[in-house]
């Protein structure tokens, strides 16, 4: 689905969620982002203290591995409703960060490198 579905497909999909139970009027910009860091902090707690031994056969295990994808949607989802709360528009946003990311850290200098060269 990921190569078909846009991420105004998915925008929209949030915000006819929430207006389907009227709770656009619970959230703004700090609310948004606060549940945007539990849902995230709810996806750590999937991998938090694990080796990667451990990570793998946790990605192994269906129930384990729908949880993950249950917690990676909640985050997206507030994120999604974030960027249309602040209307932000995600792709640009996305690219936009790239380039900048891609000037801080050039190919040429950081390629196979874990820390700034």
């Amino acid at each position: 689905m990921d190569d078909s579905t846009t991420v105004g497909v998915l925008k929209k999909a949030g915000c006819r969620f929430r207006d389907e139970r009227d709770w656009g009027k619970f959230h703004n910009p700090k609310d948004l982002s606060v549940d945007l860091i539990i849902e995230a902090a709810e996806l750590l707690e999937h991998f938090r203290f694990k080796s990667e031994k451990e990570i793998s056969a946790l990605l192994s295990n269906p129930q384990k591995k729908g949880e993950i994808s249950d917690e990676m949607g909640d985050v997206l989802l507030a994120l999604v409703l974030l960027s249309d709360c602040c209307k932000i528009d995600m792709s640009e946003a996305f690219f936009k960060k790239l380039e900048k990311t891609g000037r801080k850290y050039p190919v040429e200098k950081v390629r196979g490198k874990n820390r700034k060269y």
